[in-house]
């Protein structure tokens, strides 16, 4: 199906990205090498990047700038998906600098003070560090005098363990800035398609008017992994995919599908709407966990042909680990809105393949008048596809065509790729995209610290109840959907 994407409504101000200075913590870093660096590469070469940002690499080495910036050419060589152009490799390395800090000694804060320029108004942290180390960072960034009310601190979600631990880290930042400085990163809200559920949900009269339980019977969430643990056993064993993935990422699709029509779409207001989904969840305790939920954990198996091993057989394994690699949940929303609608969480890692998706289920009419030939109706569903085919699937019914098939119905699917209708050969990166909202100083596609604690509410009420539960996680092999159990979980269509 050709749609054509020719007549452009614009609804929002072009914002230029500020002089700034970009420091990254932990530039020697996995996060910074593969993602971060690509990633302004890609904002220089479209030109989005202005001409007096310089980028500030900190770390422990004994480098200097000329050092750093072979580093960053490497890294760009080896994880940038495109060939470098030494052109523009040109400029942004005319960018670089390198600081060579101990985060942990307060008085070497001095070093980088001395290095940026106390003449921009806006200096940006990104803290490509363990949450261990941000208490220092803080800190040495405020005795250094380099927390002034522009300066604008970036920290990758998730932040913390449980909500206990995820205050203790809030509360120090707050001593030293304030929540209107603080950019908490899920890369999953700078993707252009979970960006586009704002614009299908509240621009399209289609949607907008029919967005709750009088027309929707139930919706499914589900992000597949095909990957296992690529070697971070020791992390993942202490989080699992509850917190890993659950409290990371699932939630917040689900708030933005579920929420309510801000009043506007500053940053505050559509951040209001998605707390009060979180708050209006339904608590999971130990009176309904074995319910509404089901753990699994991954055994060895066949994806894409090859053996893959199980997750106690990964290096570094305990072979008595409990923790979970699948979970499957059913959240109920207690709201007028809501009320009836049962949310389908699904995240594993080892399925069958990799594939992120909304699934929306109508309800049905309310009188069948098709009986002869259909006596049950196939429900008209809505697929937001999130990945890399990134589209809208809408199924509908019609009538079979053909003089001999008066009222046969068969169902057809409208499907609508957003790469095919924009003519675009890749959507950007999640962190093109967050990066360059940091520069403008933009904070709707970020979390607030409301957000982050009542999602940890809910997940440590799950994770309480799990721990005092004598029934672990059930296997499933590497290359399946996850336990048999998450199956009869959702309805069948």
């Amino acid at each position: 199906m050709r749609v054509s994407c020719n007549k452009e409504i614009n609804m929002e101000l072009t914002l230029t990205a500020h002089a700034c200075d970009v420091v990254i913590f932990g530039a020697k870093g996995d996060l910074s090498c593969r993602k971060l660096l690509p990633a302004l590469y890609k904002l220089e070469k479209a030109g989005h990047i202005h001409l007096d940002t310089r980028i500030i690499g900190v770390g422990r080495a004994a480098w200097d700038k000329d050092i750093y910036k072979t580093v960053v050419r490497k890294s760009l060589d080896t994880f940038l998906e495109e060939k470098v152009d030494d052109i523009l490799w040109l400029r942004l390395s005319t960018r670089l600098y390198f600081c060579d800090l101990d985060v942990h000694d307060t008085h070497n804060f001095i070093n980088l003070a001395k290095i940026i320029d106390q003449k921009k108004n806006i200096n940006i942290y990104y803290l490509a560090m363990p949450p261990t180390t941000f208490g220092a960072i803080f800190k040495g960034l405020y005795t250094s005098g380099l927390n002034k009310k522009t300066s604008r601190i970036v920290m990758e979600k998730p932040l913390g363990t449980d909500l206990q631990s995820s205050r203790l880290i809030n509360n120090e930042l707050a001593k030293f800035f304030d929540e209107s400085q603080v950019y908490r990163i899920d890369h999953y809200l700078g993707k252009e398609t979970v960006l586009n559920l704002m614009a299908l949900r509240f621009a399209n009269s289609l949607f907008a008017n029919n967005w709750d339980n009088s027309i929707i019977d139930y919706v499914q969430i589900t992000v597949a992994e095909e990957v296992g643990i690529e070697g971070r056993w020791g992390y993942f064993d202490s989080v699992g995919q509850m917190r890993d993935m659950v409290q990371n990422h699932l939630l917040q699709i689900l708030t933005i599908i579920a929420m309510s029509p801000p009043s506007d779409l500053s940053s505050d207001r559509i951040r209001d709407e998605k707390v009060k989904v979180l708050r209006a969840m339904r608590r999971i305790d130990s009176s309904n966990v074995r319910d509404t939920t089901v753990r699994g954990q991954y055994t060895s198996g066949i994806i894409q042909g090859k053996k893959v091993p199980g997750y106690l057989e990964e290096k570094g394994a305990n072979k008595n680990s409990h923790t979970e690699t699948f979970v499957s949940i059913r959240v109920d929303i207690d709201n007028c809105r809501w009320t009836g609608v049962p949310f389908y969480l699904c995240t594993g890692k080892r399925m069958s393949y990799k594939y992120s998706e909304v699934v929306l289920f109508f309800k049905n009419p309310l009188i069948n008048l098709f009986t002869e030939s259909c006596k049950n109706l196939p429900r008209n569903k809505l697929r937001i596809r999130l990945h890399s085919d990134a589209g809208i699937q809408i199924e509908i019914l019609h009538k079979m065509p053909g003089i001999e098939n008066k009222y046969r119905l068969q169902t057809t699917t409208l499907d609508l790729k957003i790469l095919d209708i924009c003519h675009q050969a890749n959507l950007p990166d999640a962190y093109e995209r967050l990066l360059l909202e940091i520069m403008r100083g933009i904070q709707v596609l970020f979390v607030r610290r409301d957000e982050v604690e009542e999602a940890w509410k809910w997940v440590d009420s799950i994770e309480e109840a799990w721990s005092t539960d004598n029934e672990y996680p059930q296997p499933y092999e590497a290359g399946t959907w996850g336990p048999r159990a998450s199956y009869r979980m959702i309805p069948k269509e």
